[in-house]
């Protein structure tokens, strides 16, 4: 009974303790500075509020940099066949083996996105109301359109067809009439929002605005969207012809040649414009191939820039990109595929193909040589003596690109063999597991030791990608004519290598192209979304990839280390993996949300 009483005693305590406390709760709230609890009226009855409300929709741009990071929302490089991530919680790790399913949340690109599109219907909703300069807010409004058309191509180039959000729903409207729209009504949607977007945007900004949207992003937007619909993933597909809502509305569009003809007219007005307005191919100050193309990523709001998401000093992605020895994770390590396609010095491919073993078919024109060591280094000291020869005479952009053992990092060489400094042996769950890691985009200044580190960025579209987009869509649309020729050997000059040879046909100039694709855009997304969009997926990502044999070596002339070793078995089911599934939560909400073929 005593027990029982003190027990009543401590509660009634508690209690009295508990309505005090929320007593002075109560006043603390009601002593809330105005500006503490805003409404949509509040936000945009001043011009700070909506600047900020605004800057919020920017923050739904993905940084995209930290590749194995769900909350970075690039999947992409990871799930290509650029690069295997070491770390076990990347999704890409779904993606390869095929284990992803709609029941997945995370990275959840889906709810992300349409929450950036709901903020930019809200803004440009209400944005009218703002007193502030006329002009100002017209770029404003310029700035939203686009991020609208953004987010939304964000998710047709995952998804195909999707719902369009042209407006900020209200909890009276009936949600179950949400449907996705035809492929073809979503891609005019957004380059409409472009063409809107770009008369209200400048073309550049001074150096206090870096990061806000300028004219031509929008510019760019345009043409990579028209780019992926004139593609044959979404250009006539007969895997999705009979693919429809459930009123019966077709959502994939029949073929049309001249869907090329307008991408490619789309990116040939990026690039006149940029160029007018003082943008063009970055070059280094001693116009270095290897610096021409290393710096480029690395020299912020250079002039080949169109638009980037600033990420600040991303410790996290300099730390995955790092060997463990400079203390990095070594997370990034891309294939020996990928190493394998960089061509020669003279511009010849080493690798032809591949036997039914995996090993390579050398081309014997090259002068490339599996085994051995050079006694010599580059007279540019792009690799030192006594690397093994099949990382001698590369291509400037293998040098920029691709960190391989005893390629020269910070002052010393690198030892992804066994035994050595980077290798396995002295890792604990990262390690190197390719014999290869990623040197581009990565800052040779940071130190990771003492904790500094550059400032980062993620360059969505640039000069380079649009030279690459046109001459594309123009062979496609027209053969290799002069100008497919001309912005191709653009990007290959400002590389070091010799133009391509005349008189290719339109096929030997698509694949030219695609392969030149591969090299010059490699670890920024597009190769995932490349091999999609022209249904090549099915044959590259069902294989195995391969890398140095990691478990092996005491030293960097030791012949085993470089044994080709598979690193993984990858799964690719087609037409099913060509687009992801629906989350199926959104579908459980609104039964009129049909899911993807296959899921």
């Amino acid at each position: 009974m005593k027990k029982t009483y003190l027990s009543l005693k401590r509660s009634l305590l508690l209690l009295a303790a508990l309505c005090i406390s929320a007593s002075s709760c109560m006043k603390d709230y009601l002593k809330k500075a105005p500006d503490e609890d805003l409404d949509i009226k509040k936000v945009f009855s001043e011009r700070k509020f909506a600047e900020s409300f605004l800057t919020s929709a920017y923050n739904n741009i993905p940084v995209m940099l930290g590749a194995a990071d769900w909350d970075q929302r690039n999947p992409y490089t990871g799930a290509s066949d650029e690069m295997e991530i070491t770390f076990l919680g990347a999704y890409s790790h779904l993606l390869n083996s095929g284990a992803w399913s709609p029941n997945d949340y995370y990275p959840d690109i889906w709810g992300f996105m349409y929450e950036g599109i709901r903020k930019t219907n809200i803004f440009l909703e209400n944005v009218s109301k703002v007193p502030m300069d006329e002009t100002e807010k017209s770029r404003w409004v310029g700035e939203a359109t686009f991020l609208r058309a953004f987010f939304h191509f964000m998710l047709a180039r995952i998804y195909g067809p999707i719902p369009i959000g042209d407006h900020a729903y209200a909890l009276s409207e009936d949600y179950t009439k949400i449907r996705r729209q035809p492929l073809e009504k979503v891609i005019s949607f957004i380059v409409t929002e472009c063409d809107k977007a770009a008369t209200m945007l400048e073309w550049r900004v001074a150096p206090d605005k870096y990061g806000r949207i300028t004219r031509p992003a929008a510019l760019a937007l345009k043409a990579q969207a028209l780019l992926y619909l004139a593609s044959p993933l979404w250009n006539g597909n007969p895997d999705y012809v009979n693919f429809k809502d459930k009123d019966g509305t077709l959502l994939f569009p029949a073929y049309d040649k001249e869907r090329w003809r307008k991408a490619a007219t789309a990116a040939k007005e990026c690039i006149d414009g940029v160029e007018a307005n003082g943008y063009g191919l970055y070059r280094a100050a001693d116009n270095d191939p290897v610096k021409n193309y290393q710096n480029l990523f690395l020299d912020r709001n250079n002039m080949e820039v169109l638009f980037a998401r600033n990420a600040g000093e991303h410790s996290h992605f300099e730390r995955c990109s790092n060997p463990i020895s400079f203390g990095g994770f070594s997370i990034f390590c891309p294939t020996q595929e990928l190493v394998d396609d960089y061509e020669m010095a003279d511009g010849t491919r080493p690798i032809l193909g591949y036997n039914p073993d995996g090993s390579p078919v050398i081309n014997p024109a090259a002068g490339y040589k599996e085994t051995g060591y050079t006694t010599a280094k580059h007279p540019k000291d792009y690799y030192p003596a006594g690397v093994r020869n099949m990382y001698v005479n590369r291509e400037p952009r293998f040098y920029a690109s691709i960190n391989f053992s005893g390629a020269i990092w910070k002052g010393r060489g690198i030892q992804f063999w066994f035994e050595g400094l980077d290798g396995r042996k002295r890792a604990g769950s990262d390690y190197c597991i390719s014999g290869y890691l990623m040197k581009k985009m990565v800052n040779p200044t940071s130190d990771i030791f003492q904790n500094r580190f550059s400032l980062n960025t993620w360059i969505y579209y640039r000069v380079g990608e649009e030279y690459l987009n046109y001459a594309e869509a123009l062979n496609e649309a027209d053969g290799p004519v002069t100008d497919v020729y001309k912005y191709v050997n653009a990007i290959r000059d400002r590389s070091g290598l010799p133009s391509l040879a005349a008189g290719l046909s339109q096929d030997q100039m698509r694949d030219a192209i695609r392969h030149e694709r591969r090299i010059e855009l490699a670890f920024e997304t597009h190769r995932y979304f490349d091999t999609r969009r022209w249904k090549t997926a099915a044959g590259i990502d069902s294989k195995e990839i391969h890398g140095m044999n990691i478990g092996a070596g005491t030293r960097l002339d030791d012949d085993n280390f470089y044994k080709r070793t598979v690193i993984e078995k990858r799964v690719f089911v087609a037409p099913k993996h060509y687009l992801w599934p629906i989350q199926q939560a959104e579908i459980n909400k609104n039964q009129n949300i049909v899911q993807n073929p296959g899921w």
